[in-house]
């Protein structure tokens, strides 16, 4: 049957080579049957943990002038704040605010292509008010670069694949990126009570369902509100609330399709807290991938992939049912960067509108023929990964995913 509840795995079994076989068979599981999973003992350090939090929170109480000093689309580079409700997903809006940062990088140059616009410097909150948000949080991103590559080593591991087998998708500076995010609850949001006529509180999301781009992405929890939740092969809500010292890992449409389909990559959305609970806040890391990468897959083996179809036959008969599944396109995307770019202006017209007006008439104008064709709008952003020898399609494909917790 499919997965109803979300593995948990104590990482530091992966340090004891008395232990690592167990673990790596665990984690095998976890990444052909879910495609979700917690992770204990990190090795991130409790009280960055807690300042992570605490600056993050302290962040969102900034006055609304000093938060949109630093609006996203200030820059091409689709880092910074995000103001309530102005973020897109499966074409409505995700009442959310938050802002995004990335390790820092130097402002490309005139000869780079367009997608390298996307690594660039961050825009930080003013240090008079907030001196000590940057040094946590650069500290946090620098810890959880490393986690994350050290993770996708194990993932390989699993896989029976040489711990090395995805460096070769990684550029030697990186770009990992994280988001801060607040969710108002939905009295905050104004949402009309069930017996009001104008009731939409089923409809209010945190953010709609939706796939991670990229490789994996860990997710800290960062109140103790429910609202997670990770849907499975039949289609059903799975609850992932938070539970304390663990992140939550998400493995994305990049890896998925960089295994021909073995990792499963899980839709998951965000419910709006209930009435008078307060925000929910996360800090979701999403691990990066070299923008100019064309992404030609590994090398499974055999043995592994037929696992991953016994999975599939022995919980939907063969068929996999979610509310995001991939969008083929062949031959759509040269570099991993296109793509991205692409998904960026589709989430936030805003930035579009002021930094690349000609992708964005280009993504209106597609969104128009999807309507007029009658094709199910998914609303969420193809994540650009650009894969061949995907195990349901032969040709080019391009996943449709977004970037939030």
């Amino acid at each position: 049957m499919s997965f109803n509840a979300i593995p948990i795995l104590d990482l530091s079994l992966s340090r004891d080579p008395k232990t690592k076989s167990a673990f790596l068979e665990d984690l095998r599981h976890a990444l052909l049957e879910v495609g979700f999973l917690y992770i204990s003992n990190t090795g991130i350090d409790d009280d960055l943990i807690s300042q992570v939090i605490s600056q993050g929170k302290a962040f969102f109480d900034l006055p609304d002038d000093k938060k949109l000093e630093i609006q996203m689309k200030n820059a091409p580079s689709f880092l910074g704040y995000n103001k309530l409700g102005n973020e897109i997903t499966r074409n409505r809006t995700d009442w959310r605010e938050q802002i995004d940062i990335s390790t820092p990088h130097p402002l490309p140059s005139p000869s780079d292509p367009l997608y390298a616009n996307l690594r660039a410097p961050n825009q930080w909150p003013d240090p008079f008010f907030l001196p000590s948000f940057r040094p946590v949080y650069e500290s946090y991103i620098s810890q959880m670069s490393t986690l994350s590559t050290t993770f996708t080593s194990l993932i390989a591991e699993a896989l029976s694949l040489p711990p090395t087998a995805f460096n070769r998708f990684f550029d030697s500076n990186q770009q990992h990126k994280l988001k801060i995010v607040k969710y108002p609850d939905l009295d905050t949001l104004g949402v009309p009570s069930s017996s009001s006529p104008n009731n939409t509180e089923s409809q209010s999301q945190g953010v709609g369902p939706h796939k991670d781009s990229m490789l994996t992405s860990y997710l800290l929890q960062a109140s103790p509100h429910a609202g997670l939740q990770a849907q499975n092969l039949s289609g059903t809500w799975i609850d992932c609330p938070p539970i304390p010292g663990t992140l939550v890992v998400a493995i994305g449409q990049g890896l998925e399709a960089l295994t021909h389909g073995v990792c499963a990559s899980t839709t998951h959305r965000v419910l709006s807290p209930g009435r008078g609970l307060g925000a929910r806040y996360s800090v979701p890391f999403f691990q990066g991938v070299s923008y100019d990468a064309t992404f030609e897959s590994v090398d499974v083996p055999d043995e592994v992939r037929e696992m991953k179809r016994a999975v599939l036959e022995r919980s939907t008969g063969g068929a996999r049912m979610d509310d995001v599944e991939f969008t083929f396109t062949k031959g759509r995307w040269k570099h991993l960067g296109e793509a991205t770019l692409w998904n960026r202006v589709k989430s936030h017209p805003d930035v579009g509108e002021r930094w690349y007006p000609e992708i964005l008439r280009a993504v209106r104008e597609e969104q128009k023929g999807e309507e007029t064709s009658g094709k199910e709008k998914t609303g969420a952003e193809p994540s650009g990964v650009d894969v061949r020898n995907h195990p349901d399609q032969d040709s080019t494909i391009v996943a449709q995913a977004v970037e939030a917790h």
